[in-house]
């Protein structure tokens, strides 16, 4: 088997001549352990503000790699990850991937100057090629390994995005739920919205996160089964109708279907309430297929309250017909404009009054209760919503 490149069976043809390089390298890594150590004192702000067991395990990392350097340039197996073993996990959270390439880089110049300073000219050509591989390999492994906890970290991520978003939706959200919330970054009591829709290819959850940056949301999303059920929070989220629209911005990053908006309502705390409602949607937006794509809870009232959605039974009865009901006339242009297919003058005749009362009456009605009977949609929930409120008296 060849010997790897840089190393001193690669660059050093006799064994004696390579003995006694590596005889004097050795007697030389205490002096240049030293050295490093002072180095990093001297180069980074950081270093010094590292707490003393921190700067002591970095320490131990730089005799490491200094001694691994030996072992490695003498052309033994080395796992150059095997560096980083010395020190506890825990070293991988005090201290970020550009510290670590500090690390490196440092050891590495300090190495090549005491190998000009402490070593004989003979040494000194081979010995720097072989620190400049060794330094390569190192710096591989250190960032395999800072890829490995990420990716660690990431999936532990979005265990507990989950569970949260599965504690919303089960309107389970107590302090431990916030908690694990502010862990991932979320902010403290944002205005808050849940939208639901078809379940994507996992790698779209990026895409996501990214494009509700970019509108200034933030989201915590998982999938449950078919549908992806997304809490949506920050600056962005704010009246109803303009948060739907950023929404369906994102429609991209969703399974072809609807996608259901659920009431806005404060903090976190509240979202299992904007999540029923999503959900109800959700499964009645297959009877008005016609309707776009992204849309809101509160579009979706009659089909919801079809499907058994007490809820929305209850805010057709108990909001939307009493404003009607207090209005005896009211109430009756509204069933008589219906009953005579929309028209004004068939309503006028049959309630005996001019065209421009039922005119002035139906404005009314769309002040009063937010629906314009003359649009065939809106006409649907007021009669869904006389019909129960009729049920209910």
């Amino acid at each position: 088997m060849d010997p790897r490149p840089g190393t001193a069976p690669a660059l050093v043809a006799s064994a004696r001549t390579r003995s006694a390089m590596l005889r004097r390298l050795t007697a030389a890594t205490a002096q240049m352990n030293t050295a490093t150590l002072t180095a990093m004192t001297e180069r980074h702000v950081w270093f010094s503000e590292l707490d003393p067991e921190s700067r002591s395990w970095i320490g131990v990392l730089a005799r490491t790699g200094i001694d691994g350097f030996v072992t490695w340039f003498a052309g033994e197996e080395f796992d150059p990850e095997s560096i980083f073993d010395a020190a506890p996990r825990a070293m991988a959270r005090r201290i970020t991937l550009a510290q670590t390439v500090d690390l490196v880089r440092t050891t590495t110049d300090v190495v090549e100057e005491q190998i000009a300073h402490l070593l004989p000219r003979s040494d000194r050509q081979p010995l720097q090629l072989g620190i400049v591989h060794y330094s390569r390999e190192v710096a591989f492994a250190a960032a395999a390994i800072y890829a490995k906890a990420a990716e660690a970290r990431g999936a532990w991520d979005s265990r507990i995005e989950a569970t949260i978003v599965d504690a919303v939706v089960r309107a389970e959200t107590d302090e431990s739920v916030l908690s694990r919330a502010s862990t991932l970054g979320w902010p403290a009591d944002p205005r808050v919205v849940v939208a639901i829709g078809g379940a994507p290819d996992t790698r779209q959850l990026d895409g996501l996160r990214r494009g509700a940056s970019r509108l200034g949301m933030e989201v915590l999303a998982a999938p449950q089964g078919d549908r992806l059920v997304c809490i949506l929070g920050g600056p962005g989220v704010g009246d109803a109708v303009e948060t739907c629209e950023r929404v369906g911005q994102l429609a991209e990053f969703f399974a072809p279907g609807p996608i259901v908006v659920g009431p806005t309502v404060d903090g976190l705390a509240g979202a299992h309430r904007s999540a029923r409602s999503a959900a109800s949607g959700y499964r009645a937006a297959k009877a008005w297929p016609e309707g776009p794509r992204t849309l809101l809870a509160s579009d979706l009232l009659p089909e919801r309250a079809l499907a058994g959605d007490g809820h929305a039974r209850r805010i057709l009865a108990g909001d939307v017909y009493p404003s009607l009901a207090a209005s005896k006339e009211l109430l009756e242009t509204c069933v008589g404009f219906l009953d005579c297919g929309s028209s004004m003058e068939a309503t006028a005749r049959a309630l005996f009054v001019h065209p421009n009362t039922v005119r002035y009456r139906l404005k009314r009605i769309q002040d009063l209760t937010g629906y314009n009977p003359a649009d065939a949609r809106e006409a649907f929930v007021l009669r869904m919503a006389i019909t129960l409120g009729r049920l209910q008296d």
